[in-house]
């Protein structure tokens, strides 16, 4: 029994619940809010302006990829657009005569 006497006794105790969380670290994103801030309100007082700016946060990467995911989702537009729905059931039915009879749907009966 001797084992057993360094067991704790009661209910198990959650992180980060009690004393430990009063004393909670700020996250990085909260210094970083507060600096945007900060440098928004510093401009704006220059400026003797009340109005926020708005900081574009974004790499020139993710400002292309942006512009390029625009530019194709226009064309498609224009693509599917410049087609009526008899063009494409006529194409997409010259699309299913030029496949093999492998595609064909097997008829599946069990009475014959």
């Amino acid at each position: 029994m001797a084992e057993y006497e360094t067991v704790q006794k009661g209910s198990l105790k959650i992180k980060g619940v009690g004393s430990i969380s009063a004393s909670k670290k700020k996250k990085k994103k909260d210094k970083e809010k507060k600096r945007l801030e900060n440098q928004a309100m510093a401009t704006s007082a220059d400026e003797e302006t009340t109005k926020k700016t708005y900081v574009d946060k974004r790499t020139p990467a993710q400002l292309a990829f942006d512009k390029i995911q625009e530019k194709r989702q226009i064309e498609r537009i224009l693509n599917k657009a410049s087609k009526t729905h008899k063009r494409r059931v006529e194409e997409f039915n010259r699309h299913l005569d030029t496949l093999t009879e492998h595609y064909d749907i097997p008829k599946v009966s069990w009475t014959k």
